[in-house]
């Protein structure tokens, strides 16, 4: 082999040791810094911020034990998160109403549904999701709680009030939540929200704390249920569907399962995207804890 060669071969050596060292320098220097203290209480920081933003999610009613509890009409709007500084979605997506929404929010965090009036749940999503100004104007966000305030749920809701007070907005209405006395009573307003062509109603334990997760101490009651979940998987169909998507695979807490009814012809020959959340409605669970009967309602574009 000749010395030119034998130079370029041993320069190549170098190199790539070169490289190899100079890569583990990085990686211990890398290592390094993710042990430091400053590091792990920025990482800490993140983890305890990420966890305060998930919202309280509703149980479903099942005869449950409701002594003590109040009750509330269910809106049927966008979920409406402000952090003291902005407006979220549940999927904690940045909303951007115009300033004259939100100029006299509170400076800390409230909870509510962005809503106008019942039976207008595809106008109060399409504007939300629009990036202009046009239908704010009638929004209101309706709030049922203020998670980082301290005290039971009448204790937390006052502290809006008075903030209201002083600094009164348009467009906050702080949900009003009714003794429960009884199951009648209860029935009875169950079926007074149905008649004016209400979604159902909410119950809770107002004596429980804000849960950043989804909670028993809250719950929908409704005259069939309704969940949402992630499509996963489009399903070919066949017979007079044939061409078409025949069926959804799902995903939620409760596993994995399809849906196939419930969609019209347009929907079938352009279905929810896979990655998409869509609501549906079922009628209880299988003895395997799947919904049974379930049936496409709607995607929610807005979450």
């Amino acid at each position: 082999m000749a010395k030119s060669q034998i130079k370029k071969l041993y320069a190549g050596l170098f190199f790539l040791l070169g490289l190899f060292f100079g890569a583990n320098q990085a990686f211990a220097q890398a290592e390094a810094q993710l042990n430091t203290p400053e590091w792990q209480a920025k990482t800490q920081t993140e983890e305890n911020h990420k966890a305060s933003t998930q919202l309280m999610l509703v149980g479903t009613y099942t005869n449950q034990d409701l002594t003590g509890w109040v009750m509330s009409e269910k809106l049927d709007g966008v979920r409406g998160f402000w952090d003291g500084k902005q407006l979220f979605t549940r999927q904690h997506r940045k909303l951007t109403p115009p300033h004259y929404f939100v100029k006299d929010f509170p400076p800390f965090a409230i909870d509510g549904e962005l809503f106008t009036a019942r039976d207008e749940f595809a106008e109060i999503s399409s504007i939300v999701r629009s990036q202009k100004d046009k239908g704010w104007e009638k929004m209101k966000l309706y709030v049922f709680d203020v998670p980082n305030a301290q005290g039971d749920l009448f204790a937390r809701l006052q502290v809006l009030r008075d903030y209201l007070t002083a600094h009164p907005s348009q467009h906050i209405e702080i949900i009003p939540q009714i003794p429960i006395k009884s199951r009648a009573q209860m029935q009875e307003f169950f079926n007074e929200v149905l008649a004016k062509k209400g979604e159902g109603i909410i119950v809770r334990n107002p004596t429980a704390n804000y849960e950043h997760k989804r909670s028993n101490q809250i719950l929908k009651i409704k005259p069939v249920h309704d969940e949402e979940c992630t499509v996963i998987a489009h399903n070919p169909g066949r017979g007079k569907f044939e061409g078409l998507m025949g069926s959804v695979t799902c995903k939620n807490q409760r596993g994995e399962f399809r849906i196939g009814s419930g969609f019209n012809l347009a929907e079938r020959e352009n279905p929810p995207a896979i990655g998409s959340l869509i609501t549906y409605k079922y009628r209880g669970l299988t003895k395997a804890g799947l919904p049974r009967f379930a049936t496409y309602w709607r995607e929610r574009t807005d979450k």
